[in-house]
């Protein structure tokens, strides 16, 4: 008789099909249905989930606190470059949309979301920030030059809105030929760069609408506290300090 913790156990295992099966199906629907009743019949009873299953939970974890890292480094870096507190959130507001997409990719493709997905969705956070970066950097040297807040939203978008498209759908092709690939050693793999790909091509496009009226949304709040706090209702070119 085998114990831990002065306690008897048993180990239950088995090998999992991933042509037919998903392990996180399988734990999900044995959490669901069948340890319930197991527990109900035999209240001193205690489960654990090891192997693979425990693996997963510290590889999510890491990879929690991995993304939490890095967007405080990306938001540290932006506040530096625009000496701004807002227009870095601004930037960063492109990365759920991002995660959005990556899931949606997994819906298309057929694939599962699994820990190489999970790290593809992390990397994503630092590439689909790009175009809203080089969007509001567009947008303050217009204003700069002395356009009307909302003229320089419109001639940055008319101005960038090629090379965001251009430079995203290149990067997205590069992708393209991994996710087509049907080798063994390449599954592992396609999980990330569907996270990638998918995610990289929502997350523009949405990009293209989202940081113009977030934008706009910030600078109104901006005015609104900058009034309550001097008792001055200032134009939207005056509110942030990299505008003045």
């Amino acid at each position: 008789i085998k114990r831990v913790d002065k306690k008897r156990f048993i180990t239950v295992s088995g090998e999992v099909n991933d042509e037919v099966a998903n392990p996180s199906e399988i734990i999900s629907n044995l959490k669901r249905s069948i340890l319930p009743k197991l527990e109900s019949r035999f209240p001193d009873v205690r489960f654990q989930f090891e192997g693979q299953a425990r693996e997963s939970r510290e590889s999510i974890s890491s990879l929690g606190r991995g993304f939490v890292f890095a967007s405080l480094v990306i938001y540290a870096i932006l506040s530096l470059l625009f000496r701004s507190y807002f227009q870095p959130i601004v930037v960063m507001s492109a990365i759920p949309f991002g995660f959005v997409g990556a899931v949606a990719g997994h819906v298309i493709m057929g694939y599962d979301i699994s820990i190489l997905s999970l790290m593809g969705i992390v990397a994503l956070s630092g590439v689909v920030v790009n175009d809203s970066l080089v969007f509001l950097d567009f947008v303050n040297r217009f204003l700069k030059e002395g356009f009307t807040y909302e003229k320089a939203l419109l001639h940055a978008g008319i101005s960038r809105w090629r090379a965001i498209v251009l430079t995203t759908l290149t990067t997205a092709s590069g992708l393209g030929p991994m996710l087509l690939e049907k080798s063994f050693q390449a599954q592992f793999l396609i999980p990330m760069a569907i996270s990638l790909c998918f995610g990289l091509l929502f997350a523009t496009f949405i990009t293209l609408i989202l940081v113009p009226v977030i934008s706009l949304i910030g600078n109104d709040i901006s005015i609104f506290f900058k009034w309550i706090y001097t008792g001055k209702w200032l134009p939207r070119e005056k509110v942030d300090s990299h505008t003045k």
